[in-house]
């Protein structure tokens, strides 16, 4: 009795901080929000850094994990174990007129903030942010089996990314500000990466493989990591609050979230200069490098921009439902799907769904038309689509659950004639 009075203390507490904390969790809103906030634990005024220049860090050594690391921790552990797994449920009906065909849905996935397929395409990794229960989630990508929950030890996960050959997993942790390296065979922590800065979210590979960029929100700034090492090289000033990143050449293209800009930093000189400005919430960045052009999302605008890579020119590209944040390209380059999530619940607590379904939108990349639309559920926020170009994942935030649909080829999209603004009608709930 003792036991289980304890357990439900320590669940009590654990909700009562979870609640105090989850209103400034995801961190997709300005900063401004948040400094109103007397449960802040970040400075309210001055940005952290105040250097001009790239800021060089005494050598923060990787946590090597020599040990697996536990799966549930003790104090943790559901009263049925069972509702630690997801469900699958088949999607029974697809819209008559609509060619991409949910396959099935995959239910209890807490806080479902990004995903990414394994680039052999047969299981689908997801971020479950801020829980320490089960961080990351493993799923296989053509049953929906569900594979593995990841603990990382002290919170949950943002977002994450695979290298090159598939070999290894890299998964923010914001509330931490580290980065947790996995083999992504075996599932197990390899080693934990400081980003020695603060609230950290994006991560990027060089091409070589060699070097993590890990974009931080509240940090302003990304952290460089030697993958060779495992320490923090450096960390290089951004625009306020950057979120997502992109790495052509020499130089890191930065997604300013509260001022809506896109900055481009010389990483050789370290000097950086905002190309453009909306005054939106730039979240998001996917890049074309054959094509030589860049998609970035606009929360606050509800646009996507192009960015040309050998001028620097930017145009809209498309405009997009309300708040779009994650976007992804085809493998082909020639369909950027968008999730968008939808308007918020009028009472401005957007932890309460709305009043109108979101959305997933599928644009031609040479012209911006618009050529299919899905009605999602409260708050599409993941989105990934496979390495082979069939299949999308999408989460829906709120509701804690992930849809896997079948992508139809570019020929058939385009050859429906494309997507009219009819879909709409559907979004009020």
């Amino acid at each position: 009795m003792d036991l289980a009075r304890e357990f439900i203390i320590k669940m009590f507490t654990a909700s009562i901080l979870l609640l105090i904390s989850w209103p400034m969790a995801t961190g997709d809103f300005p900063p401004s929000l948040l400094w109103k906030s007397s449960t802040h634990p970040f400075p309210l005024s001055e940005g952290i850094l105040s250097e001009s220049s790239s800021i060089e860090n005494e050598a923060i050594s990787p946590i090597v994990i020599d040990q697996p690391v536990e799966e549930t921790p003790v104090d943790e552990i559901p009263a049925d174990e069972s509702s630690a797994m997801s469900n699958i449920q088949p999607v029974i009906e697809n819209p008559s007129d609509q060619l991409i065909q949910c396959l099935f849905s995959l239910t209890n996935v807490p806080s479902p903030k990004a995903a990414a397929f394994r680039p052999d395409g047969q299981e689908i990794w997801v971020t479950s942010l801020m829980n320490s229960y089960r961080g990351l989630i493993v799923f296989d990508a053509i049953t929906g089996a569900h594979l593995k929950n990841i603990v990382l030890p002290d919170g949950g996960a943002v977002e994450l990314i695979f290298n090159q050959d598939g070999s290894r997993v890299y998964a923010s942790q914001m509330e931490t500000a580290r980065v947790f390296e996995l083999d992504a065979q075996t599932k197990e922590i390899l080693r934990i990466l400081p980003t020695g800065s603060t609230w950290t979210k994006e991560l990027a590979l060089s091409a070589d493989q060699n070097w993590l960029y890990a974009s931080n929100w509240v940090g302003n700034d990304v952290s460089i990591i030697n993958l060779q090492t495992g320490q923090l090289q450096r960390r290089e000033p951004t625009v306020k609050t950057p979120r997502g990143i992109y790495l052509f050449n020499n130089f890191l293209y930065v997604a300013g979230f509260d001022n809506g800009e896109i900055e481009k930093i010389n990483l050789i000189n370290g000097q950086g200069e905002v190309i453009y400005q909306t005054g939106g919430a730039m979240r998001h960045i996917v890049g074309d490098p054959e094509k030589g052009v860049l998609y970035v999302s606009d929360m606050g605008r509800a646009r996507i921009y192009k960015v040309d890579l050998d001028t620097d020119q930017v145009i809209e590209f498309a405009q997009t439902d309300i708040n779009p944040n994650t976007i992804a390209l085809s493998p082909d380059g020639r369909v950027l799907a968008v999730s968008n999530r939808g308007r918020n619940h009028p009472s401005g607590n957007y932890y309460i769904p709305g009043l109108e379904w979101g959305s997933i939108l599928f644009f031609d990349t040479t012209d911006g038309q618009l050529l299919e639309a899905l009605i999602g559920g409260n708050q599409p926020t993941a989105l990934a689509i496979s390495p082979d170009g069939q299949r999308l994942v999408y989460s829906n935030f709120l509701d804690h659950n992930l849809t896997v649909c079948q992508l139809p080829c570019y020929e058939d999209l385009k050859a429906a004639g494309g997507q009219s603004d009819q879909y709409r009608e559907f979004l009020a709930k």
